[in-house]
């Protein structure tokens, strides 16, 4: 039988979407509030991989990536996501540009692997909580991040992937210490 042990502290991250690049450095603030300071923040990239926000979002969406200092527990990731709709859902309210101005995706980053939250069920996701699935996105191997059958085409280009072993390379010494 094995013996029960505590995770392992897990970097926090979150993908960003808006058409509004001050929307994206906005919502940087109540994140802060909540989950401590940034320690990476990826440059603004253009989100052309999918219509698929066009509807709700607009076009010319932007996408941003930010990681924070503080580490945290794996199983906090559903509250997390429920946090961050609330936020998204808050900013709908407000916003008489577009019925969803922003787009919250968190996650967390391991050394091994890259896990996304999703309140959509597939075959390849796991069930948490409350409605709440984790999607396995990244295997990092060496210094790559493979790519799965699954994996969003986004998350599929050198761009992100590199992003993503960026933050892999700060998590690592965090935990070495």
């Amino acid at each position: 039988m094995g013996k029960i042990k505590p995770f392992i502290p897990v970097k926090l991250i979150f993908g960003i979407i808006s058409g509004f690049q001050g929307l994206i450095e906005e919502i940087e603030e109540p994140l802060v509030r909540r989950y401590g300071p940034i320690d990476y923040r990826s440059p603004f990239i253009p989100f052309t991989f999918t219509d698929y926000y066009t509807p709700q979002m607009g076009e010319n969406l932007l996408r941003r990536f930010i990681s924070f200092q503080q580490l945290i527990e794996p199983d906090l990731l559903p509250e997390i996501k429920a946090h961050s709709n609330h936020l998204e859902e808050e900013y709908a309210l407000r916003s008489s540009r577009s019925k969803r101005p922003i787009n919250l995706d968190p996650g967390y980053l391991t050394v091994t692997s890259l896990i996304l939250a999703s309140t959509k069920n597939f075959a390849h996701r796991i069930p948490l909580q409350k409605g709440i699935y984790a999607e396995l996105e990244y295997i990092f191997k060496k210094r790559e991040a493979q790519s799965l059958p699954w994996t969003y085409p986004d998350y599929r280009i050198e761009e992100y992937q590199k992003i993503f072993l960026e933050v892999r390379r700060i998590y690592s010494a965090q935990i070495k210490k």
